[in-house]
């Protein structure tokens, strides 16, 4: 069993005329993962542009308690309540990153990867920065870069790098180019 976090990334696609009840259906989902140990967060990213498929992640202090909470009664009768609400459901796990940037095979190269997160990462770095940085000047090191990763380790998490992915996507994950009528024909 693994001993770093791990996060488990699930695919939705929204059953048509569903799309309200599904998103109350995840929100409930996501409160449930709250009360179990080892918990570390979650978050629904949209679909790109043109598509109904939905990257639910679930993220856990390790593989033993992701496994608990995976294999619980609750989260079987979760799922059961919202089998009519969803098609085509996957699910797989993924370590540090990745889980940010879609499935396997269809992830954008590392460095689109870092642009993303570094064009939400200094924005907000540096607001903070300029707004609580006063306040925090008379900390010492430690304390000030600790109160400052507290702040916005979840903001991060929860907001901004999800917001950079949704507002980059059609970079990220460029649409294949047209083939030509003559390169069809060959």
């Amino acid at each position: 069993m693994s001993t770093s976090p791990v996060t488990l990334m699930v695919a939705r696609r929204v059953a048509k005329g569903r799309y309200e009840e599904l998103m109350a259906w995840l929100r409930e989902g996501e409160q449930l993962a709250t009360d179990f140990p080892g918990y570390l967060g979650s978050g629904v990213l949209a679909p790109p542009p043109n598509d109904d498929e939905f990257q639910i992640i679930f993220r856990f202090a390790d593989e033993k308690t992701l496994h608990a909470w995976e294999f619980s009664a609750s989260r079987g009768a979760w799922l059961s309540r919202g089998s009519d609400l969803f098609a085509d459901p996957s699910e797989h796990r993924v370590r540090g990153i990745d889980g940010w940037f879609g499935a396997a095979g269809a992830r954008p190269p590392r460095w689109k990867q870092a642009v993303a997160i570094w064009l939400a990462f200094f924005p907000v770095s540096l607001l903070f920065n300029f707004v609580l940085g006063p306040l925090l000047s008379e900390l010492e090191l430690g304390p000030r870069v600790l109160v400052s990763t507290l702040a916005l380790t979840p903001l991060m998490v929860y907001w901004f790098i999800p917001l950079s992915t949704h507002l980059l996507a059609n970079w990220l994950h460029p649409a294949p180019a047209p083939r030509k009528a003559s390169e069809a024909a060959a």
